[in-house]
């Protein structure tokens, strides 16, 4: 098993809150991790898995059966698919009154999960978990396999064709299985969409052009995107909300989060191909985005974008300072005029230039190009993280 970045996280939370969440993706590791964790000396443990019939059939009596387990840490694997035990799990944890008494893991977020943050307040600490970051592959792939096949473990792991085959049958899942739970979807509608977001990958949305090519209205597509968002699907980059006299673009851009996906849905198989598309630019964007959020999830996110041209990918802050990124999937990266301007507007710390290759180098005064690596390695330098 390769090492997970929130597994000290996740034994800190057991061993301070009665409930901890591992919520993320399907496939992402999230069971394997629980697994990993359960398995470590000091735990006496109990594992369910809420879609497998037998572990539901220990359930039809829940309050009975759990009520047994009050010694045990007991992981509840998918929980949204039993969104009726919240309330029970506040009850035991309420009457127990200790700490590490349940692991659930699910696969939406805490605001499809609504049950969890009105029954389990003040009892439950959430934590993301991601598909492999880029500092948790190590030498098990090089940067450009980790751009085209993304950071799914049965993806990256996997040879060219398996990994394809991987991808390819995780989207049909996700649409034809995983969406039912969701009332109000159509699964043809919602691949027509996500193939659409993958050709305009990190371009600010216009919800009712994406409505007309798809025969929706402009409040369905935005409803089918949150949920994509809300399932760990896409993401959805914010404004920047400073404080600043230019008029700024007003709408998100939407990036599908895992850039294996995205070459999936473009049916880009190589790196050779991924290179020569229009989308590359894009697809460095999105992976340089998701590692830095996966590494530091509680920092704010947003780019920055004015109606003459003057832009930024990328502004992080903590609060009190911002550091400003811009990402360039060549090695010999240049600046334009409205990123300059963008820069004198932002006013950050320091602006990094993020490109694919091992290391880095002083470009301006207050300006660095650096790999990836050095740019999750410098954050901490200059935000509270």
């Amino acid at each position: 098993m390769l090492q997970r970045k929130l597994t000290s996280e996740l034994v800190h939370s057991l061993n301070n809150f009665p409930v901890t969440a591992i919520l993320g993706p399907r496939q992402c590791g999230k069971s394997t991790l629980a697994k990993h964790i359960l398995s470590e000396p000091g735990f006496e443990t109990l594992y369910l898995d809420l879609e497998r019939p037998s572990d539901l059939q220990k359930l039809q009596d829940a309050e009975w059966f759990l009520a047994r387990q009050k010694e045990k840490l007991v992981c509840l694997d998918e929980i949204q698919r039993k969104p009726e035990l919240f309330p029970l799990l506040r009850s035991i944890v309420d009457d127990s009154k200790r700490n590490g008494q349940f692991l659930i893991l699910g696969s939406a977020s805490r605001d499809l999960i609504k049950q969890s943050s009105e029954s389990l307040a003040g009892r439950i600490n959430y934590k993301r978990l991601t598909p492999f970051l880029w500092s948790e592959i190590g030498a098990n792939a090089d940067l450009e396999e980790y751009l085209v096949k993304g950071g799914f473990p049965r993806s990256i792991l996997a040879n060219d064709q398996v990994s394809m085959e991987w991808r390819e049958s995780f989207i049909t899942t996700f649409l034809e299985r995983d969406l039912m739970q969701f009332a109000g979807f159509s699964s043809v509608s919602m691949r027509r969409l996500w193939q659409m977001l993958s050709h305009s990958n990190g371009q600010t949305v216009n919800y009712s052009a994406l409505g007309s090519s798809l025969g929706l209205s402009h409040t369905s597509v935005r409803k089918y995107i949150d949920l994509l968002e809300g399932t760990f699907m896409v993401r959805q980059l914010r404004p920047f909300a400073g404080n600043t006299k230019k008029r700024l673009i007003k709408s998100p851009k939407v990036y599908i989060t895992d850039s294996g996906l995205t070459a999936a849905l473009l049916k880009l198989r190589t790196f050779e191909e991924a290179a020569g598309h229009p989308t590359f630019g894009s697809l460095w964007e999105s992976l340089v985005i998701e590692n830095i959020a996966g590494h530091y999830p509680d920092l704010n996110f947003s780019f920055y974008r004015t109606n003459h041209g003057n832009e930024i990918d990328l502004v992080i802050d903590d609060g009190r300072s911002r550091i400003a990124i811009k990402c360039k999937s060549t090695l010999s990266p240049n600046l334009s005029r409205g990123n300059y301007s963008a820069i004198e507007d932002i006013k950050p710390v320091k602006t990094f230039v993020a490109i694919p290759a091992k290391s880095g180098y002083p470009f301006k005064e207050n300006i660095d190009v650096v790999s990836l690596s050095e740019l999750i390695d410098s954050i901490p330098e200059l935000l509270v993280v």
